[in-house]
């Protein structure tokens, strides 16, 4: 076992990096504490080792190290993690301490935080469905545990309002108790992180959560090492205490943005954008560690949330996103502007394991057609906007603006849903139904016609009804006029029987003034 070991050879500083030379059995991620000339401690972490020389990040930065009275001490050994059941409910600084005023974690073990990919031989495929409450990824975009989905929005949209939402609501369909959210946000204000802690613990969730939180004024080193804290802290809850266990990663750009600044203290050769040509790599050795194992109970389902640089989906960080996780949530700044929350823009989402986590025994058997023909359906509606925008809505057909008031409905009811509103899974697919009632069975083509029969019916009766009302309405109108003019009638002849000499009366006093009238024409 390597011994601690102290230096005072300190011979350059630039930036976060601080250069130690004449080193022995230095190892790469190992951490160091450097005691400074007025006997404060700062910690770092070893990036480079080459020969006798060391170069060491500092956490905290290097302002104020006076290079001749610092002592570097090598602790030989990695950055670790103290775990123990007790994580829950707790919240972390991003280097792991905690930062809620609770008492220290007296931790089971210490596990380093670097970890390794699960073996792509000792991997067990996804195939459980995970109900977040939000139809839009329930009902079209299905997660299932052990599966890596990205959401990719932008800067201004709510995605801090939707990964707040997974965190409270998010659940194994029909298992309740064994399932944890581990929440590591990377370079937040401390607006959204306070809003984030205030949301969990108000609704309860914190109970379950585990959160690590690293600051826009934090260091980026400690941005470097904060996913993997809270990676570190789900694989224990996940292999070692047999819960399922959701991580979401908010928000990945500005960890790739941290590793692209210390890139450039290391003066490597910058690639694509000025990101260093390593990304993809590390960002692999992140995502790669969410799964399930064979013969373990537990799981990591993995959300990474990520803000596109200028809405760009080619940007490197979405573009690497994208090769190595299983599809794409996709935030909408144009349906965010028209009031729709939350923005997700259902045509370019993607969950490429949607077809392992639904149907029957695991959502229900109609799940696969209703999500292709809502999406057929949706994309026509699109077509018809656009075409309605160019056009005007004249110069489409009744067919057409039929399309274009489902995707006008589906917006409002099926997309938009309140952030605490909390919906099952077979809500949201009734809810699909219940929209594509407006269209006759022919035009269900991606549905077996059994399941219309089966399903369709008590919306298709509900229209029925609502039709008939107004239609009975009608109906009772002309017949209430109807007796209302018989009695009428009625009532003329009953008075006329009543008062037979009023009548007589006056046919006598209209004759003698018809006579007299008469007489005075002749006479004229």
């Amino acid at each position: 076992m390597l011994s601690v070991k102290e230096y005072q050879t300190v011979s350059n500083i630039q930036g976060p990096l601080m250069m130690v030379e004449m080193v022995d059995e230095a190892k790469y991620g190992h951490i160091v504490d450097i005691e400074l000339g007025d006997g404060s401690i700062r910690h770092g972490q070893i990036l480079q080792v080459e020969n006798d020389k060391v170069l060491v990040q500092v956490f905290e930065g290097t302002s104020g190290i006076d290079v001749k009275h610092s002592t570097v001490r090598f602790l030989a050994r990695p950055l670790e993690l103290g775990v123990s059941p007790d994580i829950l409910g707790r919240v972390f600084s991003g280097l792991g301490v905690p930062k809620d005023d609770g008492p220290e974690i007296i931790p089971e073990k210490r596990i380093d935080i670097n970890g390794q990919p699960i073996n792509p031989y000792g991997r067990d495929y996804p195939n459980e469905f995970i109900q977040t409450g939000i139809s839009t990824i329930d009902g079209l975009n299905p997660l299932v545990r052990g599966q890596k989905l990205p959401i990719f929005s932008g800067s201004g949209l709510p995605h801090d309002d939707l990964t707040a939402q997974l965190a409270r609501q998010a659940s194994v369909l029909g298992k309740g108790g064994d399932f944890a959210v581990v929440f590591a946000a990377m370079g937040i204000t401390f607006e959204a992180a306070q809003f984030f802690i205030d949301d969990l613990h108000n609704t309860g969730a914190i109970e379950r959560a585990v959160m690590f939180v690293n600051l826009a004024n934090d260091p980026a080193i400690e941005r470097i090492a904060t996913p993997r804290f809270a990676l570190t802290a789900a694989e224990y809850l996940a292999f070692e205490q047999g819960m399922h266990v959701l991580v979401i990663l908010n928000d990945m750009t500005n960890y790739c943005e941290a590793l692209r600044e210390i890139s450039a203290a290391r003066k490597e050769v910058p690639g694509r954008r000025g990101y260093p040509g390593y990304l993809y790599t590390d960002l692999a050795t992140i995502y790669e560690r969410a799964g399930r194992v064979k013969g373990k109970k537990g799981s990591i389902t993995m959300v990474p949330v990520l803000t596109m640089p200028e809405d760009d989906k080619t940007h490197p960080v979405p573009d690497l996103t994208g090769y190595i996780t299983e599809g794409q949530v996709i935030l909408s700044r144009s349906l965010a502007r028209q009031g729709v929350s939350p923005p997700v823009d259902v045509l370019p989402s993607l969950s490429r394991l949607k077809d392992k986590g639904i149907g029957e025994g695991k959502t229900r058997e109609d799940h696969a057609d209703l999500y292709n023909q809502l999406y057929a359906a949706y994309a026509r509606g699109k077509e018809m906007q656009e075409l309605a925008t160019i056009m005007g809505e004249a110069a489409l057909s009744d067919e057409d603006r039929k399309y274009m008031e489902f995707a006008n409905k589906f917006e409002d009811r099926y997309i938009s849903q309140d952030y605490y509103e909390n919906r099952t899974v077979f809500q949201t697919l009734d809810l699909g139904w219940e929209l594509l009632s407006m269209f006759d069975n022919v035009d269900l083509k991606r549905i077996d016609v059994e399941l219309i029969e089966k399903y369709m019916t008590p919306f298709r009766k509900g229209q029925e009804s609502a039709d008939e009302k107004p239609d009975a309405k009608a109906k009772a109108e002309p017949e209430a006029e109807g007796q209302t003019a018989q009695a009428g009638k009625k009532d003329k002849k009953k008075r006329a029987k009543k008062k037979p000499g009023a009548k007589g009366k006056a046919d006598q006093d209209q004759k003698p003034q018809t006579d007299k009238e008469d007489k005075k024409e002749d006479a004229e």
